[in-house]
């Protein structure tokens, strides 16, 4: 199962901090927030998709793992995967709106 965005090296991805309850930490402005939600998105994503490959490669080996929790581990991954695409096309049709304005 070859990840769908295992083009992005992780040294291109810098470590993020956690969010803070109620939303992102401040750090210097709403871009920069913005910023750091959508690549801890898609770090979380990514990290499932991990997951999940590892879970097919140990059940492929013979390693002790449960068909149930390969494919729970693989449709999580799935619909993480989905979300995520779901929510950029969002954010990207909200942009094109607001190009649209006339000001």
């Amino acid at each position: 199962m070859s990840s769908p965005i295992a083009g992005i090296s992780p040294a291109a991805i810098r470590t993020i901090e956690p969010l803070v309850s109620g939303g992102a930490q401040a750090s210097g402005g709403g871009a920069s927030a913005f910023s750091d939600l959508f690549e801890q998105a898609v770090n979380r994503v990514n990290d499932y998709q991990r997951t999940a490959d590892g879970a097919v490669e140990r059940f492929l080996t013979g390693e002790d793992e449960d068909l149930h929790r390969v494919a729970m581990a693989t449709q999580q991954a799935e619909v993480s995967f989905e979300l995520f695409l779901q929510m950029k096309n969002k954010v990207i049709q909200a942009y094109q709106e607001m190009m649209r304005l006339q000001v």
